[in-house]
């Protein structure tokens, strides 16, 4: 065991930090597991793709397959960290599909939706 002193921002810590050996190591380890398959993407439209520029929660679709929209209309609200962000169209067109729906959690690059 061994003891150090460490220093945060002004504010002084004492820590203890013990050794252990490489068989400790394995033993304490967690399996590694295979991720869960992810599920089918939905069927997308022609068009351009809209996709989800960072992970979060969809908090409302304010469009539908085959409404029209304006450049910059707000298609849906996507809310991460606390924070709801406006995804918009980036030109004029008819959404030719959705792919999220209220309520649904995205990844950073999933489909939201497309416009053609």
């Amino acid at each position: 065991m061994k003891n150090y002193r460490v220093n945060v921002n002004g504010t002084e810590y004492e820590v203890s930090i013990e050794e252990i050996s490489a068989s400790e190591v394995k033993k304490t380890s967690a399996p590694a597991t295979a991720a869960a398959p992810k599920a089918a993407p939905a069927a997308a439209g022609a068009g351009e793709k809209i996709t989800a520029p960072m992970p979060g929660n969809i908090l409302s679709v304010n469009v539908i397959a085959g409404q029209t929209v304006k450049s910059g209309e707000v298609l849906m609200i996507l809310e991460a960290m606390k924070m709801e962000n406006e995804i918009m169209a980036p030109k004029a067109g008819k959404v030719t599909s959705v792919a999220v729906s209220k309520g649904s959690t995205v990844a950073t690059g999933d489909l939201l939706c497309t416009v053609e």
